[in-house]
């Protein structure tokens, strides 16, 4: 992974075949949807979609809520709810349309103690959070923006009233559902699907700009950081006070090599959100590669501050420490980030090399090979040249 990549959260993939292991739980709801005159069947079956995913959802909470590891995080039932639909995807078991009525009969199978891992996992991740629980403060108003003009619909049916506003809501829930599909897909590895899932919310709401933020990252993780940089640019015109597509351009150019632009983004990005360490921790980066290390360092502390155990702020400082001779505090900084990170390769492989400077060669082939058990690649190829196994 490039060091300017948003840190990715590698989710379990679930399991959605009809072969259920002992692991996994089914859960299964239906729902009809009862036409207005008002309604088309593509209206009814995305209307009537959204009711049973948040079944599902409300049913698969409640489970975590009270049968796994999930009771002790401290998280709302709403939390759980709102985590879990960028966790688990929703199967169309079986539909019916006769004209009047919509019924879907839909399931979600997925290892509790799987999503309860991922649950952990994506609450760390200020970022997703917070783009999980917009998706469903829209998706809430998009319900009540359908009710509302079908409402108006019924009073002014005597005068052939305008369904366009009605059928924009309709597709505007639909676009948050691809936005969902594409939460998942990302936070499960999948980019490729990702990417497909946001041109659809896209197609559906040519202004999603999260949608538009969201495919950048899908890009950008499949190393098209052109591409990626086109659609922040979009996401930023349509919402230009949307902090995280400040920051994943940032990232993207700190990718491409251009740290001065990097750091104009980061920039944005911290005075729109001021409490964003991963923003502070990713310019101090950029500044390094500058060879600012001092600006580095001082990025690096602003991080640590907001965020006192992001183990890669102290394995960054560390680096920076390295860079300017202060070799005391750099060896307590990669102390600290195995610490808070005990399975973190790059930072064992880095105290080795420190310590091999020392002469100390017994404390730095221990942490090489661990490094290397953890599938640091230079660590493997350094022991290799050496003829020392792992």
């Amino acid at each position: 992974m490039k060091k300017y990549l948003i840190p990715i959260i590698l989710l379990p993939l679930l399991a959605f075949s009809s072969l259920v292991s002992a692991e996994t739980k089914t859960f299964v709801k239906e729902y009809s949807y009862q036409a207005s005159e008002y309604d088309s069947k593509v209206s009814c079956r995305a209307l009537a979609l959204e009711q049973v995913k948040r079944l599902l959802l409300e049913e698969l909470g409640t489970y975590l809520e009270s049968d796994t590891e999930v009771k002790n995080f401290q998280l709302t039932k709403d939390q759980i709810i709102i985590l879990t639909a960028g966790i688990v995807r929703t199967e169309i078991i079986e539909e019916k349309w006769d004209g009047k009525t919509y019924s879907l009969k839909a399931k979600i199978i997925a290892d509790p103690n799987d999503v309860a891992s991922s649950i952990e996992k994506l609450r760390q991740d200020r970022q997703k959070t917070r783009e999980m629980e917009e998706m469903r403060q829209r998706a809430d108003e998009e319900l009540k923006e359908i009710e509302r003009l079908r409402k108006e619909l019924e009073i002014a049916k005597a005068e052939k009233p305008n369904l366009s506003q009605y059928n924009k809501a309709i597709n505007g829930l639909s676009a948050t559902d691809w936005f969902q599909k594409g939460k998942a897909f990302e936070n499960a590895g999948n980019h490729k699907q990702a990417i497909e899932a946001n041109t659809r919310a896209i197609e559906l709401d040519p202004k999603y700009a999260y949608a538009f933020n969201n495919r950048g990252t899908a890009y950008g993780n499949l190393g098209d950081h052109r591409q990626a940089i086109r659609d922040y640019n979009r996401a930023i015109e349509l919402d230009p006070k949307d902090a995280a597509a400040y920051y994943n351009r940032g990232n993207t150019y700190g990718n491409l090599g251009d740290y001065k632009q990097a750091i104009r983004d980061y920039d944005r990005a911290i005075e729109l959100n001021p409490k964003d360490a991963d923003a502070f921790n990713n310019r101090g980066t950029a500044y390094n590669d500058l060879g600012d290390h001092r600006q580095a360092i001082r990025d690096y502390n602003r991080a640590i501050e907001l965020d006192p155990k992001d183990a890669a702020a102290y394995y960054n400082r560390a680096i920076a420490y390295g860079k300017i001779g202060d070799h005391r505090q750099e060896i307590r900084d990669y102390n600290r980030a195995i610490e808070l990170n005990p399975k973190y390769a790059k930072a064992y492989y880095n105290r080795g090399i420190y310590y091999s400077g020392l002469g100390d060669h017994q404390q730095a082939i221990s942490n090489i090979k661990t490094a290397a058990r953890l599938g640091d690649k230079k660590a493997q190829d350094f022991l290799r040249s050496k003829g020392i196994g792992w």
